[in-house]
């Protein structure tokens, strides 16, 4: 049985690799690209619906958004060339901190 925390984190994965094959789907002209968006964003949502049988609907949703944002802009870094100047990184800091927050002293743990 696949635990919710599981869950979540294969979720996050999913729409990470489903962000980064849209940007290279060239707005949908490429056909491997764009499937490959098509399809992650589907199991992403799926997964995140299993998740949500167990981890509240708030706190999954922030971890889904908040780490997918952290690491689309580490992927964007890293495959795209992106910049990750000093406000971009105040903000990724400011994104985990807040998760760390909320999972630490919500009362209620995502898993």
């Amino acid at each position: 049985m696949q635990t919710p925390a599981i869950l979540l984190g294969a979720a996050i994965v999913s729409e990470v690799i489903a962000t980064s094959a849209l940007k290279a789907s060239a707005g949908f002209t490429r056909l491997l690209p764009s499937t490959v968006t098509a399809v992650g964003y589907a199991l992403s949502f799926y997964l995140l619906s299993q998740a949500l049988k167990t981890i509240p609907v708030g706190v999954a949703y922030a971890i889904w958004s908040g780490l997918g944002i952290v690491l689309i802009s580490i992927v964007g870094w890293l495959v795209f060339g992106q910049k990750l100047d000093a406000p971009t990184l105040a903000g990724i800091a400011l994104i985990i901190a807040g998760l760390v927050v909320m999972n630490l002293f919500s009362g209620r743990s995502p898993a």
